[in-house]
């Protein structure tokens, strides 16, 4: 079963969520695309009704945007007090204004009372249930999720207990009547929800280990890491259809998650359709602390909290215990279009006797800041890197929330990219590890709609990754591209 989060209709991630990113989205980016379907009578429904019960967040993006023109063109360096008076009303009490090192202005917003003011709207909020086709689904990026046949739209929001009790029926079996009652369901839409369901059980008997430790590739970049005590999920992003033996799915995974490790707050990193499905399995999810305000890196912390889960927020190199090891969060260079998110980490696991270095999108553009990494270390035996050095351009992700847009040809130029060859042997020889994986990258059918860019078959993608293989096979370290499903184990 497919569970799809929504926003007034738009699959949800971070930046359709977090109230000032969902505010601005709305304004610049969805209700343009819906202003470009004027024959489709469903897009016209939709985006009256937005208009009409949302007049309240296009407000506040608009007074946003306001705002931002208005220190663009007042704040010179000189006290900041009197511009609060000519801020919109729909700010006050909400940001702060100051100049950075540099004398440049910023507008901070106050980010904990979003979630508490009628910007964050739950009433939005909805999900819809369907089977698991095997077609490649429709970018996360694109048009809104209408209803269709087949599909079960639920009017629910993501913090409704009737999605934990759906999901948990994964490990302990109940009834139909039962489930209908937790999710409000009536007799005439009962039927639409057992056609979703099976009565067959779908666990894994190898889901657990007893001893040594074991890692699973999921796809993308999700491992699933594993010792007799522990179990650590990153970037949690599950395949739902077991149908073809390719790939590990949810029924793959242990009944318990004690960590779940978040990178960043990408929409193929952070995968709120696979966490919901996981929220009474997950112990803690581990996030990196965003820059507090930032119109352009939210809040993680905030938003997860909001959806139910218990956070536990880093900076680079805060540990966490695990039994026979720790967790420990390192830097993530580069990957945002050189704007300033923070909200960003690797991970360093060391378990069962093994060293793990998480490097998920972060870039060698700077390799000494791995050699830093390596002193504050155990060794690293195993180091699982991206390669997609082709990314998309700046304003593919980001357009929503930027206050002044970039043109045309500043956001082709600053691109959401990886490490490229020379940059990826440059982190292993840094992290000085045994082994390297370059991730898939979206190459795995099932997961292109949740891509920014070209999958990693691009031409010249591939050839830097070949390029990476070589040097490794040459240096003698084992060395592979990541796809579909792996297993190690020690």
């Amino acid at each position: 079963m497919i569970i799809e989060p929504l926003v007034d209709r738009f699959y949800a991630w971070m930046h359709t969520v977090s109230p000032a990113a969902a505010a601005l989205n709305l304004a610049k980016v969805q209700i343009p695309l819906l202003e470009s379907y004027p024959r489709d009578p469903e897009m016209a429904a939709l985006l009256a009704s937005i208009r009409a019960d949302r007049a309240d967040m296009l407000a506040f993006a608009d007074a946003i945007t306001r705002a931002g023109a208005l220190l663009r063109r007042s704040a010179t360096g000189r006290e900041l007090t009197h511009l609060y008076q000519q801020l919109p009303a729909a700010l006050n009490g909400l940001v702060e204004l100051a100049y950075d090192g540099g004398d440049q202005p910023a507008l901070r917003l106050i980010e904990p009372l979003l979630y508490t003011s009628p910007y964050y709207d739950v009433s939005r909020q909805s999900i819809q249930l369907s089977l698991d086709t095997g077609e490649e689904r429709p970018s996360v990026l694109g048009a809104p999720r209408l209803s269709r046949p087949g599909v079960l739209d639920l009017p629910i929001p993501f913090t409704h207990p009737g999605i934990d009790a759906l999901f948990a029926a994964r490990l302990a079996p109940t009834t139909l009547g039962d489930l209908c009652e937790a999710l409000e369901l009536d007799a005439a839409r009962a039927g639409e929800l057992g056609r979703l369901l099976t009565g067959e059980p779908a666990l894994a008997p190898d889901r657990h280990i007893g001893e040594g430790g074991r890692i699973r590739y999921f796809g993308h970049a999700c491992l699933v890491i594993q010792s007799a005590e522990t179990t650590i999920v990153t970037d949690p992003l599950i395949s739902t259809d077991g149908r073809h033996g390719d790939r590990y799915t949810l029924a793959d995974l242990p009944d318990r998650i004690d960590l779940a490790l978040i990178t960043h707050g990408h929409p193929d990193h952070l995968v709120l359709e696979t966490l919901l499905q996981l929220r009474t399995r997950i112990g803690a999810v581990v996030v990196p602390r965003s820059s507090r305000g930032s119109l352009c890196d939210p809040s993680i912390g905030l938003m997860l909290r909001a959806l139910g889960f218990a956070v536990v927020e880093v900076d680079d190199f805060d540990e966490i215990p695990i039994p026979g090891g720790r967790v420990v969060a390192t830097p993530f260079l580069g990957e945002h279009g050189d704007l300033d998110v923070r909200a960003k980490s690797t991970y360093f696991v060391r378990i069962a006797g093994a060293g793990l270095y998480i490097g998920a999108d972060s870039s060698g553009i700077d390799p000494v800041v791995y050699r830093h990494v390596r002193s504050r270390l155990d060794r690293v035996d195993m180091a699982f890197l991206g390669m997609e050095c082709d990314g998309a351009p700046l304003g593919r992700l980001y357009r929503g929330v930027l206050t002044d847009p970039a043109t045309e040809q500043t956001s082709a130029s600053r691109t959401l990219s990886r490490s490229s060859a020379k940059q990826a042997v440059a982190v292993m020889t840094e992290l000085g590890a045994d082994e390297g994986y370059i991730y898939a990258m979206g190459d795995e059918v099932w997961q292109r709609h949740l891509m920014a860019a070209t999958p990693a078959e691009d031409p010249y993608q591939a050839a830097q990754i070949e390029e990476f293989l070589g040097w490794c096979f040459g240096s003698g370290i084992t060395a592979d591209r990541l796809r579909d499903k792996r297993e190690w184990r020690w």
